[in-house]
């Protein structure tokens, strides 16, 4: 490997006297591409901005290879100096770069140029932001949530952009599927410290909970220890007679070893606080149009939502994605057909925008209603500190103004307010926004628990293949179709029928389970040998690779595997990532093929 053109070593860094980095390491080689991963407020925002040179740290030191160029992609960028978006991305070019770059990028992007910096949405921010750092084509390109506000069809976009770069990446981001396309190691902010896996973000999980499990066990080992010690010297036969003052001293060092151990952030907490069950319909839409200045925006779209379901709705940004969902849950009415909603609803909602949020309200008065000190939450009273605790606020937060808290606060506290109204209609406007991994995996465990219905709007691809059973897509000219499964569920399906769907609301066929999908039959297009060889092994090559991984994983839960094998672990860890990308692959291709044989043979 080249040497490092980036290195910071034994970085310390504290605010308000509370340590956030101790001894942190990072190094950069060209080309690399490691991702940033941590809690919410473990400081990979910070620690980024101390790369990019935008932050000194207490102690520690920095090194950058001499005329290495870097451009860094804040959370916030701020456009307020320029009189235009080109104006702002042309800004981060330096003496040489191609100005006819910065115009190309904002035209991919969906941007002209000519846009005033306070008339930009959310999205439209983040792509002149984008194409203000890929611009210059950097040797080291930092990434602060580079995906936070764009759509779906942006996303990919960037990952197709970044993965034709020959930057260095460094990137931060609470999107698992960006990290797993792109990220070639894994650098894990933890308690201040840092660890490093040379393996992408799809590794990290497993290799986290091996760490943690090795901590645990040496934990667990040093508390016997001690109690050994306090033993002895109570009941030793030596210690009746004479302490030993050298083990004395050695139960203390293992007191005080226990004390300094750094201990885990606590978990969130989330628990729904469930209203009566529901009528068995929930939703159902027949034939519903909206236009706003006469583009459509959704198009003679039914649909049938029953109880339990959980329905995502994907789309570019713009394309209606909200009003489909307001349409749906009554909240706006259609220009034509009509919405029956469901006996005994109750409704709880997340908004994308956090605007039910007053900006001058203390956290506690958002959690009460500004009525006394109590939540009730799952038929129990909490106490608000104890119910902020669950959502990792410090109990000298409780007057903190809403304006103050960072975005992933005011995300945990959105979901805090939407799982403590009694509901069985759960109503999710992005609702990871600004979440970290850790928080995303208990409220997708949550969301599977929850025995009400789900509608869930988002362009987190992993999210939505872990919780949803169906997908609402926008098509094109205000036209949307609803897909079995989850989003790659969805984009299996577009490809297979290759262009060739011909989709009406009025002629989906309707099951116990929702509207299913017809397409077009191909009359000329058969089943080649090869095809039909294919249907008929797959399954079992499946079946292989289903039980390679269980038995890798059986492998990787060994938590002396790594202390006793490093070189070993990383291979086997490398080719759990190989099955499960063959299994992906073999399953991708069986479900295409399957489709194809029905649909030849219903034609």
């Amino acid at each position: 490997m080249a040497p490092p053109i980036l290195i910071l070593r034994d970085i310390d860094l504290s605010f308000g006297g509370t340590p956030l980095l101790e001894g942190a390491f990072l190094s950069i080689s060209p080309g690399e591409r490691p991702c940033l991963v941590g809690r919410n407020g473990s400081g990979k925002s910070t620690l980024l901005k101390i790369a990019a040179g935008l932050m000194e740290a207490d102690s520690g030191e920095r090194f950058i290879q001499p005329g290495t160029t870097v451009r860094y992609l804040a959370q916030e960028p701020d456009l307020s100096d320029h009189a235009n978006v080109l104006s702002y991305v042309k800004a981060g070019l330096a003496p040489g770069d191609d100005p006819h770059r910065a115009t190309y990028l904002l035209h991919e992007l969906g941007l002209q140029g000519d846009e005033e910096p306070g008339h930009l949405s959310g999205g439209e921010v983040r792509r002149a932001a984008l194409a203000r750092v890929l611009a210059p084509e950097p040797d080291i390109l930092m990434l602060d949530e580079p995906t936070n506000h764009l759509d779906l069809p942006a996303i990919e976009w960037l990952e197709r952009k970044l993965n034709s770069l020959r930057s260095a990446i460094i990137m931060v981001s609470h999107d698992r599927r960006f990290l797993s396309n792109l990220s070639r190691a894994t650098v894990w902010l933890n308690l201040g410290e840092t660890r490093q896996m040379n393996s992408g973000f799809a590794d990290f999980e497993a290799w986290r909970d091996d760490v943690l499990q090795q901590q645990e066990d040496e934990q667990h080992k040093l508390d016997r220890k001690i109690v050994r010690e306090e033993h002895w010297l109570t009941y030793g036969v030596t210690a009746r007679r004479k302490r030993n003052q050298r083990r004395l001293f050695d139960l203390h060092a293992l007191r005080q070893a226990r004390r300094e151990r750094p201990r885990q952030a606590g978990d969130v907490k989330m628990s729904v606080t469930e209203s009566g069950l529901s009528g068995k319909l929930v939703a159902e839409a027949k034939g519903i149009s909206k236009s706003y200045d006469g583009t459509a925006i959704v198009k003679d779209f039914s649909t049938r939502i029953q109880r339990s379901d959980r329905v995502g709705i994907v789309g570019p940004n713009g394309a209606g994605k909200t009003t489909l969902l307001n349409m749906l849950t009554g909240a706006l009415e259609p220009d034509d057909g009509n919405v029956r909603l469901g006996a005994n609803l109750a409704i709880a909602s997340l908004d994308q925008r956090r605007e039910s949020l007053d900006p001058n309200s203390t956290l506690s008065e958002a959690l009460t209603g500004g009525s006394g000190d109590r939540v009730s939450v799952a038929g129990q009273n909490k106490h608000v500190i104890s119910y902020m605790k669950d959502f990792l606020f410090q109990p000298e937060q409780i007057g903190t103004i809403i304006s103050a808290l960072s975005g992933g606060e005011r995300g945990r506290l959105m979901l805090a307010r939407a799982l403590a109204k009694p509901s069985n209609l759960l109503i999710l406007d992005e609702p990871t926004n600004d979440l970290d991994l850790e928080t995303l995996d208990l409220l997708q465990e949550m969301l599977a628990d929850y025995p009400g219905t789900v509608l869930l709007v988002s362009h987190d691809r992993d999210f939505l293949d872990r919780v949803v059973t169906s997908v609402i897509a926008h098509e094109a000219d205000g036209r949307w179709l609803e897909y079995a499964g989850g989003y790659s569920d969805m984009k299996a399906q577009r490809r297979a029928v290759g262009g060739g769907e011909t989709v009406t609301a009025a002629t989906k066929p309707k099951s116990e389970n929702g509207p299913a999908m017809k397409f077009k039959a191909n009359n000329s297009r058969k089943l080649s040998f090869k095809d039909k060889h294919a249907l008929e092994t797959l399954p079992t090559r499946m079946e292989a690779l289903e039980a390679e991984i269980d038995e890798i994983e059986q492998l990787l839960a060994d938590p002396a595997f790594y202390g006793r094998d490093p070189t070993g672990f990383d291979a086997v860890s490398a080719r759990l990532t190989d099955a499960n990308k063959e299994k992906a692959a073999a399953e991708e291709q069986w479900l295409t093929l399957e489709m194809l044989r029905e649909e030849i043979e219903g034609a």
